[in-house]
């Protein structure tokens, strides 16, 4: 286990400037997410942290040692491409022990190595087969295996799982994950999958445009985004963003909203203060699916309020059902429990929580509270 340190580090193609100015830092051990949309530079950041793209600038430090300028074979790390990358001539033990061979790993111990992968990822009644023989899961499951067989400082998985079906992504984020947990080794992972790196990561590196927009763990970027773009971009079915206006209630201060059912000022409670510099002013409501549920027979009290809104559609899903609704002319998704009686149509009482909403200025997207 090692820990890795990503500084000030910039890449450019000729004119173009990709990174500008990378700083990550996790721990021995740590299971590193670089997430984003496609073009954003996590796959390039990943590939200047295995030595097969060239720093512009900056530092890349594995343990105690600075690789920046080190060749990949010198940096001790191992990649799992999103291709596999495996040899189709090759009988699966040879994929798993080639890079043995090369670094003259002595027989008995390859053997040894070999049978211990594949123990730990449930193939070894693969070993004699080759590639083309194997489904896709099982594929990622040799790539995997060639990669623990070299005992590496660090893991990069460069989108390992984008290849396969929904429930074999589901199967194997699982597997990855008691993975980690088994050895606690150090891994750094990029996907665009938003599921995937909040389900995986110790640690949360979103990136958009060449820079890390925020970093942390999962609950800190889920409950606490900094800017518009990481709050739309985490969480699924993505953050509600209602423009509305701060406005003087009978409860004090609180958000004009108006739906077909009617308008109606939704209270911000303890939330007040800090937006009192807002009065008469347009914000954004961030709000996410599951903070507006089906009320019941519950009464607005604390930092719930209870409004009738007209039910547009409904998803159901199994376990909830998204309902959409219409608030300041912007289409808000709710989550409610499969027994709520939402049709079309029809008002529904919803409960609104405004004690995990957050606000952003709708000129810099910045978050105000």
């Amino acid at each position: 286990m090692h820990a890795l340190k990503i500084q000030d580090v910039r890449k450019s193609f000729g004119p173009v400037q990709v990174l500008k100015g990378i700083d990550i830092e996790i721990d021995p051990g740590q299971f590193l997410i670089l997430v984003g949309p496609s073009g954003c530079g996590k796959s390039t950041l990943l590939s200047m942290i295995a030595g097969l793209e060239t720093v512009t600038s900056g530092n890349i430090v594995i343990g105690d040692r600075d690789v920046t300028h080190l060749s990949p074979k010198d940096r001790d790390i191992a990649m799992v491409f999103q291709s596999y990358a495996l040899y189709p001539n090759m009988s699966i033990r040879k994929n798993i022990s080639f890079g043995l061979e090369i670094r003259k790993v002595p027989k008995a111990e390859q053997e040894a190595i070999v049978g211990r992968v594949a123990k730990m990822l449930q193939i070894e009644h693969l070993l004699d087969r080759k590639p083309s023989q194997l489904s896709g899961g099982q594929r990622q499951r040799v790539a995997m295996g060639r990669a623990l067989a070299r005992d590496p400082s660090v893991f990069l998985f460069d989108e390992p799982l984008s290849n396969l079906d929904a429930k074999l992504r589901v199967e194997m984020r699982t597997e990855i994950k008691e993975l980690h947990q088994r050895m606690g080794t150090t891994i750094v992972y990029v996907t665009h999958d938003q599921i995937e790196a909040m389900t995986l990561g110790d640690r949360i590196a979103v990136m958009k445009d060449g820079e890390v927009q925020q970093f942390g763990s999962p609950q800190e970027i889920y409950d606490g985004p900094v800017n518009l773009f990481v709050a739309g971009f985490m969480g699924s079915p993505s953050m509600n963003f209602i423009l509305t206006e701060v406005v003087q209630g009978d409860q004090g201060l609180g958000l004009h909203l108006e739906g077909e059912a009617g308008a109606f000022v939704l209270p911000l409670g303890g939330r007040a203060d800090a937006l009192a510099p807002w009065l008469g002013k347009k914000l954004l409501l961030g709000i996410r699916p599951e903070q507006i549920t089906y009320a019941g027979g519950e009464q607005s009290v604390g930092d719930k309020f209870r409004a009738d809104c007209k039910v547009e559609i409904i998803e159901p899903t199994g376990p909830d059902t998204l309902v959409f609704i219409k608030l300041n002319g912007t289409k808000v998704v709710c989550r409610v429990h499969p027994s709520a009686d939402a049709r079309p149509g029809e008002k529904l009482s919803l409960a609104f929580d405004t004690s995990k909403a957050v606000f952003f200025d709708p000129q810099s997207e910045r978050r105000i509270d």
